[in-house]
């Protein structure tokens, strides 16, 4: 069964139902995974290599959401300047290749122009199997670039890609994103913590 799986009379009932799948995706990611993606981005971070993201629709509001937090949040008190770009903010690239080569290009293509040793690839998708999102992964996976994916549901073909595949057990689009967008803050903000000194953490907001 998926949830919802019945009709809801009550906004404040369907939202305690809500969250508690919410909860319980949340509990379902694999938490030696999440300890491997912080790696990989910590070793981006400090080598100077770029993170790139991308995602479609939900998932690109939350791949420019990661631009903000693990570039402007992650240097804050600390010694590291991460490199951030995500591909979903780009509309003029993204209208360009749609239209003159194919959708499922938008993604690839920019990596093509800017990828190089030593950079991080970040792939954020519910169904895990958007073609645009596949080619990227592919791209990078076959040119030595690690691939963090963000996936729910089945997991897709990224999941099969990835070097860490951070797979949410929920079949609601919802719930997939939310615990996507915690996933993303928790990896900023732990990066953050690890490159901060012991007195200074206390005196911050998160």
């Amino acid at each position: 069964m998926t949830f919802p799986d019945e009709k809801f009379t009550h906004a404040g009932r369907y939202a305690g139902a809500y969250f508690a799948q919410v909860n319980a995706a949340a509990a379902s990611v694999d938490k030696d995974e999440v300890e491997r993606a912080a790696r990989i981005l910590t070793e981006t971070y400090t080598s100077g290599g770029m993170v790139y993201a991308c995602g479609n629709g939900g998932s690109a509001a939350i791949s420019n959401h990661l631009v903000c937090d693990h570039s402007k949040l992650v240097q804050t008190d600390t010694d590291l300047t991460p490199r951030v770009v995500s591909f979903s903010s780009t509309v003029e690239m993204i209208t360009a290749i749609a239209n003159d080569i194919s959708y499922d290009e938008v993604f690839i293509y920019q990596l093509r122009t800017m990828a190089k040793s030593g950079d991080t690839l970040i792939t954020i998708s519910s169904s895990g199997d958007s073609e645009n999102i596949v080619r990227a992964a592919l791209w990078a996976k076959e040119n030595g670039l690690p691939v963090i994916s963000m996936t729910g549901f089945s997991g897709g073909r990224s999941a099969d890609i990835a070097d860490v595949n951070l797979h949410v057990n929920a079949d609601n689009y919802g719930v997939i994103e939310d615990v996507h967008q915690s996933l993303m803050h928790i990896l900023a903000q732990y990066v953050r913590l690890a490159h901060m000194s012991e007195e200074v953490i206390g005196q911050r907001k998160f």
